[in-house]
């Protein structure tokens, strides 16, 4: 199929050989490259936002509002006041709302192409499925589900469909992200020996479906702990193969008494790399990765946020030994989950497999569950070993 991003990036000079546009800052200057131009609305890939909680309102609905690719379409939504408000004020149709019940109606509806799942992890799997049911593609919000075993009825369910299933993993469309999987793979500073990656925050003390297990299938693991985990997963390319962890929650503690509060754990990589890792429901929020290379200390901080990553190098000095440098690497900003949805939109547009697929989704839901079992025994878990890199996901989104 053609490429949706294609454009013209010189002016016409009214003969037949084009007239390149002029620089517009100095070649002193730090420069991004031109950004790729919206498709006309007409053109744009049609999403379903299913869920409409305080992420999709806060982060997913005024990004997909500024996608180059995709657009709203509908909603579904337990509220329909609220629904018809939300797609008043981002230009939809007000009749495309939609009830939790309403999956067949919503397949008759030919402006949705796409369904963005963003409801509580314990509802999924079913929806996903009731997507696929209806013929339409499928992003989910991770973590991808509540056990390795759902996992897997939704890849099939997708598979069996013809239907593309993408977990959102928006920090691997995340430009700093991208930096440090080329400088793990690239040996810039030799080869990496250590990771360490922690994420906390402090969870409200009000009940709600985060302290559900039903729901929300674990506690600091799956939500923000997953981070760290597809983050180290990311970056080198490989899969662990030795899990060791410990969890623990403050006794008494009303919140914790169906998740857990805090999870500890590390993984062993095929090259040699150890991770350390931690999550955290009631620490002050901190979200920050550090790698040790035979040559330099990388660390992004924040990391894992939504937006101001920071990307920094310590080196020894090239022309004193005795001096250590630290030198700050500038990606950009860009919209995580913008990129993500319009990544999806393109693969819808050209027919290419999603970069984060189901089986990605699976396997950190598989990691999460030896990591638990790792703790309720109290020993390591062995995991069934993974040749070569990037496994799980378009090899293609580490090395850009």
């Amino acid at each position: 199929m053609s490429d949706p991003h294609s454009s013209d990036t010189t002016h016409s000079t009214g003969q037949d050989r084009p007239e390149a546009r002029p620089p517009f800052v100095a070649a002193s200057e730090r420069r991004e490259p031109p950004g790729l131009p919206p498709l006309p609305p007409e053109r744009r890939v049609g999403f379903a936002i299913v869920g409409l909680g305080r992420l999709s309102l806060d982060s997913i609905l005024p990004a997909l509002a500024a996608c180059k690719l995709c657009r709203l379409a509908a909603v579904m939504t337990g509220d329909r006041d609220k629904g018809r408000r939300v797609l008043s004020q981002y230009g939809a149709p007000g009749h495309a709302v939609y009830g939790y019940d309403e999956w067949d109606r919503l397949a008759s509806n030919d402006d949705v192409q796409v369904v963005y799942i963003v409801t509580p992890n314990g509802l999924h799997c079913e929806q996903v499925k009731q997507a696929a049911r209806i013929g339409k593609h499928v992003l989910c919000e991770k973590p991808m589900s509540n056990t390795s075993a759902e996992a897997r009825e939704m890849i099939r369910a997708c598979a069996d469909a013809n239907v593309m299933l993408m977990v959102a993993y928006r920090l691997q469309y995340e430009p700093h992200n991208r930096e440090l999987a080329k400088l793990v793979r690239s040996g810039e500073f030799g080869k990496l020996k250590i990771i360490e990656a922690h994420n906390g925050q402090v969870q409200d003390a009000a009940s709600q479906w985060r302290h559900d297990r039903r729901l929300a299938g674990g506690g600091s693991l799956p939500d923000i702990g997953l981070y760290c985990l597809n983050f180290a997963r990311f970056i080198t390319g490989e899969e662990p193969i030795e899990v060791s962890a410990w969890t623990w929650s403050t006794p008494g503690d009303p919140r914790f008494t169906e998740v857990e509060e805090n999870v500890a754990w590390q993984m062993r990589f095929p090259s040699g790399v150890v991770g350390r890792f931690s999550s955290a429901y009631d620490a002050h929020e901190s979200r920050n990765a550090r790698l040790y290379f035979q040559k330099a200390v990388v660390r992004l901080e924040p990391a894992f946020a939504y937006k101001g990553l920071r990307l920094y190098v310590a080196q020894r000095s090239a022309t004193r030994e005795d001096v250590e440098v630290t030198e700050e690497r500038v990606s950009g900003e860009q919209n995580q989950f913008g990129a993500e949805m319009d990544h999806m939109a393109e693969c819808v547009l050209t027919g290419r497999a999603p970069a984060t697929p189901g089986e990605e989704g699976l396997q950190d839901q598989s990691i999460m569950e030896a990591i638990y079992r790792s703790a309720a025994l109290n020993h390591p878990v062995v995991l069934e070993r993974v040749e070569g890199h990037d496994a799980f996901r378009d090899a293609r989104l580490g090395a850009k």
